[in-house]
């Protein structure tokens, strides 16, 4: 983590969906020194957004029956300063509060098909 991070932020997209790239995570507000979430844990700390569900919060891989498996990118961006978003805020907000403000970043890709 670098030393001037201010702030983490999180984006969970899956650009193999039909209808074009769909957000299933959007959280902001995270403490640099962060060390990681448990299954189940609230997020009430945080600036949490709102996915391409229409709620807040994580909405889990769901792609249609008979599709290729679809990637799902779990992208971490370090922050120099904190974003200001509120929360509820879009996928489009989410990309003008980091664009040209990232210090590092990281990506993990998972895969699910049913």
């Amino acid at each position: 983590m670098p030393d001037e991070a201010a702030e983490l932020a999180l984006l969970c997209e899956d650009p193999d969906a039909p209808g074009g790239t769909f957000t299933h995570w959007l959280v902001a507000g995270i403490p640099p020194d962060a060390s990681g979430l448990e299954a189940g844990d609230e997020l009430k700390a945080f600036t949490v957004g709102r996915n391409d569900f229409g709620t807040q919060g994580y909405g889990g891989p769901h792609p249609p029956p008979g599709d290729a498996p679809h990637r799902y990118f779990f992208r971490l961006y370090a922050l120099p300063a904190p974003t200001g978003l509120a929360d509820g805020f879009s996928a489009a907000e989410f990309r003008r509060a980091t664009k040209g403000n990232v210090l590092a970043s990281g990506t993990l890709v998972g895969t699910y098909g049913r």
